[in-house]
């Protein structure tokens, strides 16, 4: 097990691209140090392909003619560390009071393996013991029928399959609320919330087989390299293709640089490797809604000339005469637009933007491609709606080789909004769920993730259930969610292993240790199958490969319906242990209640590559209100509107995941593409920075919110170290500065926490 030590760390620059060598050493490095090497190997074969179990960690598309070893370097990471031979058996409680568990880092507590048992805390003791499935269930139901329903949160992580979110949003709601937050509210809500008013649906309309038909792509604000780095083979032949590749992002990321294919002989023999950005732009956090609009100027007033002497047009005016509605006001305000402003709000010069401009606009079909570097900020929403702008402009939405792609994180945090996991009651399809079911559906408005963090705070939420995820440690304010989560009435967690959600716990709480998704899962039907939805809208079949860690392990759907039948009263329209016993029942379901999506389910869900959500954009047809795909005039520039800080000594911060991390699972403290070693606690800076702030490298600081609202926010014991980022922006590893995020500062409208900038100042 790894310790982290600020002081001793290695900071070395880290030359190769990505893939290659350093990404095969990797994988073999997490699948001996978790002791499964060989049984690895073997179900690593299985992983993303048509005949085998989806990736517990990133989204990314599966493609119907997979490579031999369809897997990435995280995602072998993410297999390897569930299916560990490690595990924590009900003994290991007996030596640890949870108050120590408490000082354990994430690592720490997640490197110790699979729990095996069902757990219960004893207040007495100060530790958790174990107790029957059963007694934990009949626990569970009888505090939350004591408890007011809008009083309790049913939180999803991306981790559970379609059926399991199914099942959970009809236990919530026939329970009485809506209070169905899930981890798209700590990522791309901005997108659910910015693309419905735009082109009318919800989610990208990138699909796979668009990659072979670009002729363009822009990339702005994540990190491929490590966030799905499957995507890169795709760049990789558009490239060969001569398709120029523009990416827009504060830090110069290696996987959007260069890569060597691992499953090339040639590229892992020799020195060769493919350059993926021919344009690296720089620009300043939070500087994206700027930048696009420099990139609309151009293209808008170089249309304007071309208009007026004859020559080759750039901007699409036949289609948007035919399917948009308000490019004359975006237009007029992309030529009033100061390029004076432009540059000092997204650090970019005009040169560079033009540039830009230049090559998307001549292309006959371009794609935006973007991750949660957008969607993170107090403007997120108008990031992702200026994308769309910028696509309208000149026609590429709705055509092959075009369109808008959210790169989403967590392997089916898509499809749980797809089958009713939402807070937002007019999403739901509630009126198909009362006549199917037989209840009274509630509709008001349920809490989101922010709002479950504010009742927390102030009492009003007595009790959470979490079906996966890490909710303490992913939220902002840790400082205060954390003393204000202990006093709830009940905390319930579904998981496969410790972490800090389970050990800052309510005064009544349970550890519901499940099959993992790669684990073999025997009903009383025989061995089931589950189905996720990946960032194309692509539906696919997964299915257990691995032996189960513990015989006492129960499946994500058995403990929902466990919950439910101890909770719920008795209601003959809802057989929760057919369910159980057959999937392919609740599969039946989702396609009753969804039908356009979902119809001959069963029958579909091994499709090579996937079925595919139907998506009007595709087709332009856009179902927004006016029946038009829209263009939304921005109000300005400013990243943070709300945020007065000023001054020389702050920076604008961001956090990010390392290397060997997924969400809040950190699978190493090394972060070799950033040349980090052995530490998660740094402050990552520009050079002149730390020298106009009288720091050295290496120098142990401290790091404090600049929010001026009567909370002390702080981080001690970061060590700065010089890094290629623009001027006056900082960076750090998630979750570790979390407690430097207000609450309250999150994206207008999506309540996404605005993690990628935070006003800071450094303590020395």
């Amino acid at each position: 097990m790894q310790k982290d030590s600020v002081e001793d760390a290695k900071f070395e620059e880290y030359t190769q691209p990505a893939g290659g060598w350093g990404s095969a050493a990797a994988v073999a490095s997490i699948l001996a140090k978790e002791h499964v090497l060989i049984d690895g190997a073997r179900i690593l074969r299985k992983q993303n392909k048509p005949d085998g179990f989806a990736c517990v960690s990133c989204s990314w598309a599966k493609p119907a003619d997979p490579h031999l070893f369809e897997f990435c370097e995280n995602g072998a990471k993410a297999t390897a560390w569930e299916i560990t031979s490690r595990r924590v058996e009900p003994g290991f409680f007996d030596k640890h009071t949870v108050t120590d568990l408490e000082s354990w880092t994430d690592h720490e507590l997640e490197s110790i393996g699979r729990l095996t048992a069902p757990m219960r805390y004893d207040a007495a003791t100060d530790k958790y013991v174990p107790v029957e499935w059963q007694q934990a269930f009949d626990d569970i139901g009888a505090e939350l029928r004591s408890l007011d329903p809008k009083s309790a949160v049913f939180y999803a992580s991306g981790r559970a399959s379609l059926e399991t979110s199914y099942m959970y949003q009809l236990m919530a709601r026939m329970y009485g609320n809506n209070n169905l937050p899930d981890s798209s509210n700590m990522c791309h809500e901005s997108t659910s919330v910015a693309l419905p008013k735009t082109i009318g649906v919800g989610v990208g309309t990138v699909r796979l087989d668009d990659f072979e038909k670009s002729d363009c792509m822009l990339f702005f604000g994540h990190n491929t390299g490590t966030n799905a780095p499957r995507m890169l083979h795709p760049l990789q032949e558009a490239r060969k293709r001569g398709v120029p590749i523009i990416t827009f992002n504060p830090l110069r990321e290696r996987g959007l640089e260069r890569f060597a294919n691992p499953q090339s002989p040639l590229e892992m023999l020799t020195p060769k490797q493919t350059q993926i950005s021919t344009q690296y732009v720089q620009l300043r956090l939070g500087g994206d809604t700027a930048a696009v609009m420099g990139m609309a100027k151009w293209i808008i007033e170089t249309d304007d000339g071309a208009a007026r002497t004859g020559g080759r047009r750039l901007v699409d005016t036949a289609f948007i005469e035919q399917h948009t509605s308000g490019f004359q006001a975006f237009a007029e305000a992309a030529r009033a637009s100061n390029w004076d402003e432009i540059e000092r709000e997204s650090g970019v010069s005009r040169g560079e933007l033009e540039a830009a401009a230049r090559t998307y606009a001549n292309a006959k079909a371009a794609m935006i491609l973007y991750g949660m570097g957008l969607t993170q900020h107090r403007e997120g929403v108008r990031n992702v709606q200026m994308l769309t702008n910028l696509l309208l402009l000149c026609g590429n939405i709705g055509k092959p080789g075009a369109g808008i792609c959210a790169i989403r994180g967590h392997s089916n945090v898509q499809g749980q909004r797809t089958v009713g996991i939402t807070e937002k009651p007019e999403l739901a399809p509630l009126d198909k769920l009362e006549s199917q079911f037989r209840f009274t559906a509630p509709r008001d408005k349920g809490l989101n993730t922010v709002e479950a963090c504010e009742g927390i705070l102030d009492g009003k939420v007595r009790a959470f259930v979490m079906l996966g995820g890490n909710f303490v440690r992913a939220v902002p304010d840790h400082h205060r969610i954390e003393p204000a989560w202990k006093k709830m009435r009940l905390t319930v967690q579904v998981l496969t292993k410790l972490n800090r959600s389970a050990i800052i716990h309510g005064r009544k709480s349970y550890l519901l240790p499940c099959l993992g998704r790669i684990e073999i899962d025997k009903q009383a039907s025989g061995p089931q199958a589950v189905t996720m939805e990946d960032s194309t809208g692509c539906m696919h079949g997964s299915k257990g490969m691995a032996d189960p860690a513990s015989r006492h392990l129960l499946s994500e759907p058995a403990i929902v319906a466990g919950i439910a039948k101890a909770t719920l009263p008795p209601n003959p329209s809802v057989d929760w242990d057919a369910w159980v016993g057959d999937y392919a029942l609740i599969r039946d379901a989702i396609a009753e209640t969804f039908p356009d999506i979902f119809h001959d389910f069963n029958a579909r869900m091994w499709t090579p590559g996937g079925f595919a959500r139907p998506l009007g954009a595709r087709e332009r047809v856009w179902k927004t209100e006016n029946k038009r795909a829209n263009f939304i005039t921005p109000d300005g520039f400013d990243a943070d509107p709300d945020m007065k800080s000023s001054g020389p000594d702050v920076l604008r911060l961001m956090t990010t995941r390392g290397d060997s991390q997924f969400n809040t699972t950190v699978y190493s403290l090394d972060d070799r593409f950033r040349g980090v070693f052995g530490t998660r606690r740094v402050l990552m800076m520009n050079q002149a920075d730390i020298d106009r702030l009288g720091l050295a490298a290496g120098q142990i600081v401290s790091a404090r919110t600049d929010a001026h609202d009567g909370f002390e926010r702080q981080v001690d014991k970061l060590r700065v170290e010089p890094f290629d980022i623009p001027a006056g922006c900082a960076f750090g590893y998630y979750p570790e500065l979390n407690p430097l995020i207000p609450l309250w500062h999150h994206a207008k409208e999506s309540k996404v926490p605005a993690a990628k900038s935070v006003p800071i100042r450094i303590v020395a």
